[in-house]
């Protein structure tokens, strides 16, 4: 029987110059068409782009910024508050920004208020493309930051949305959570751990933070459907303070005596932590709430939370600092490596 040897087939990757030779221009002429330069017919610049799709080829946009000494600047522009999920954020901006400089990528980041749109806007209305080559904010979606992102776009400025969703605002892309969705899981998990019939307080940050609303929208949707025994009362808004939390919760119990469940859907842990270590609040009260930081690992550890939704604050970073990349480059993206993950953390499964 005759021995057949597979042949191992090398596909070589379309380069610049099979571009020229498919396009009948010259390497000159490919360059301009690539890099955007003006001086080439409109005829010319479809019959390159022609030759371009008919290729396949894909621009090594990293030696291409390198050849011209490309440096990328973004600017994270995030709530100045007191909780461990912002820290996290923060501190991954800083860590990447030192990992991404080889990549010669910059990081810097900017304080605002905590749900306070004007502050948002007065940031974005100073961004100019000389210095900034794209935008991650984290704010409340209101009318003026949706204006003003809008402004920014106009400037040829890409804008990433992180966290909580700005999609009024015509955002080139969103990073975070699928919020709905996280607000149903919390649901679920406050209707199979509570056993009796009784009151589910929601701890939201404001009413103008969009992720937030999904949370709620989410945790309604699935209370109504699927636990008629469970009746979620108003929301009670935070501002992601642990000292307004820590100060509001006895107010809240005299309000519901009844309550046996709080969804902490926003940040200001430490307050409602706080609050519960010093109090004889029964032990039979589950409370599910968002972001695996140290003082909430510990509250599940103790057994103080039942159940923590928590998205990875590292991918968060690297996400929006390659969909930046990708849409001030104009070229494509994974979109499943840009997914954030929803987590669920019982005290059984905390990783190490």
């Amino acid at each position: 029987m005759e021995d057949h040897k597979q042949k191992l087939e090398v596909v070589e990757k379309p380069t610049v110059n099979d571009i020229a030779r498919v396009a009948g221009v010259s390497l000159a002429t490919v360059d301009r068409v690539l890099n955007g330069r003006p001086g080439v017919r409109a005829v010319t610049v479809q019959k390159v782009q022609k030759a371009i799709d008919d290729l396949g080829y894909v621009r090594d946009t990293a030696a291409a910024n390198l050849a011209r000494k490309r440096v990328y600047n973004f600017l994270f522009v995030l709530p100045d508050a007191d909780n461990e999920f912002l820290e996290a954020l923060s501190k991954q901006i800083v860590e990447q920004s030192r990992d991404q400089f080889i990549e010669r990528t910059r990081l810097k980041i900017q304080r605002v208020a905590p749900f306070e749109p004007q502050d948002i806007v007065e940031i974005l209305d100073g961004v100019e493309g000389k210095e900034v080559d794209g935008v991650a904010v984290f704010g409340p979606e209101t009318p003026s930051v949706r204006d003003a992102v809008k402004r920014v776009r106009d400037k040829g400025i890409p804008v990433v949305a992180l966290v909580s969703d700005l999609p009024s605002s015509d955002r080139d892309h969103f990073v975070g959570i699928d919020n709905v969705s996280a607000g149903r899981t919390a649901a679920q998990l406050m209707g199979r751990f509570v056993h009796k019939k009784g009151k589910v307080l929601v701890l939201t940050g404001s009413r103008l933070a969009r992720d937030h609303l999904e949370r709620r929208q989410g945790f309604d949707l699935v209370v109504a459907e699927d636990f008629p025994h469970l009746e979620v009362v108003a929301s009670v808004e935070g501002r992601d303070d642990p000292d307004l939390i820590y100060k509001m919760m006895p107010e809240i119990f005299e309000t519901y005596p009844d309550l046996v469940g709080i969804y902490s859907s926003a940040a200001g842990n430490a307050g409602l932590i706080q609050f519960l270590s010093e109090s004889k609040i029964s032990k039979d009260l589950v409370i599910i709430a968002h972001e695996l930081t140290p003082l909430s690992r510990e509250a599940l550890t103790r057994g103080t939370f039942d159940a923590l939704i928590s998205q990875d604050s590292g991918h968060l970073v690297r996400s929006a600092v390659r969909l930046l990349r990708a849409t001030s480059d104009k070229v494509p993206f994974n979109k499943a490596q840009e997914r954030i993950r929803i987590d669920i953390y019982l005290k059984e499964n905390l990783p190490p």
